[in-house]
């Protein structure tokens, strides 16, 4: 996953810090070039790739003003040659995710009928006549909407078709579950695309089904660890304000000042080998912090 080493910081909206990676100016160069019979001037090539650096941009947003509404994380995105990551952490909750997870790709729905009706309003005008190269631009800026979104959208995690299923499942299988079949289905998916890869013969779909092959087991990894998690026993009359979930029963939080592991909710913040107090307790499952008077459900 691309991230903020080696990566330019351009600007930031709305709490959320947008950075480029270098390796865009490079792909930029040879994507400018390699397209030069498509346009009358290659000015229409800059503004057709910039085009595109918007629409990753704005479906990145989309991602993270959605996560924030949910009340998660999202503070950073970073968009290099495959796209774009918006670093988004939602409340681990399925109807949470889903939306954090869906509304990148609706802001391409959108992004499609706008041009789409501008594309309409134009032939009817009859001024596509007189503007070639608009015209073969709004053509190319409707199709890359399109392409992205069925991109987008196919059930191979951590694509947004497999995090969007993984959400749905996450209703009825619980989020370790849900995970785990994601993976799975996303793996049979990366199968397909290294075959159209190779038959292909093409480098760039190669790199990108090799990472998404990375990010599929790194999501694995993470479902087995959340199967792992949800057996442990928990304790009973403490619940985490953000996600809901009660504490496991274990030494599982680590002191900062001598690294020794101890249950924080038994010696009630104290570590019990150098007496440190801990005021604020971060949930094992959302990685939320919050202080220990907090744990305590109100009686109402």
């Amino acid at each position: 996953m691309p991230t903020r080493s080696g990566s330019f910081h351009l600007f930031r909206f709305a709490g959320i810090d947008l950075f480029l990676h270098w390796s865009w100016f490079v792909v930029a160069l040879f994507e400018i070039n390699g397209r030069n019979r498509t346009y009358s001037s290659l000015t229409w090539n800059i503004i057709e790739y910039l085009t595109l650096f918007v629409i990753v941009m704005l479906h990145e947003f989309g991602h993270a003003l959605a996560c924030r509404q949910v009340g998660g994380n999202a503070n950073r995105i970073v968009l290099w040659p495959l796209g774009g990551v918006a670093y988004v952490d939602p409340p681990p909750r399925p109807g949470a995710t889903l939306w954090s997870i869906a509304a990148g790709p609706l802001v391409n729905v959108v992004l499609v009928v706008l041009s789409s009706v501008i594309g309409k309003l134009g032939r009817n005008a009859g001024i596509w006549a007189t503007m070639p190269d608009a015209h073969t631009w709004l053509r190319t800026v409707f199709f890359i909407n399109l392409g992205l979104l069925m991109f987008n959208l196919l059930p191979i995690y951590p694509l947004d078709g497999g995090q969007i299923l993984r959400s749905l499942l996450w209703f009825i299988l619980g989020r370790a579950r849900s995970l785990m079949v994601a993976t799975v289905v996303g793996f049979i998916g990366i199968a397909g695309l290294i075959g159209l890869a190779l038959y292909l013969r093409s480098p760039w779909f190669g790199v990108m089904s090799f990472f998404l092959l990375m990010n599929c087991w790194g999501g694995l990894q993470h479902a087995r660890a959340l199967s792992k998690i949800a057996q442990i026993p928990r304790r009973d009359g403490y619940v985490c304000p953000t996600c809901n979930t009660a504490p496991p029963i274990g030494n599982y939080w680590k002191c900062s000042q001598c690294q020794q592991p101890f249950d924080t909710f038994q010696t009630q913040g104290a570590c019990p080998s150098c007496g440190r107090q801990f005021p604020v307790t971060a949930c094992l499952d959302c990685h939320r912090a919050h202080p220990m008077n907090e744990w305590v459900p109100q009686v109402r």
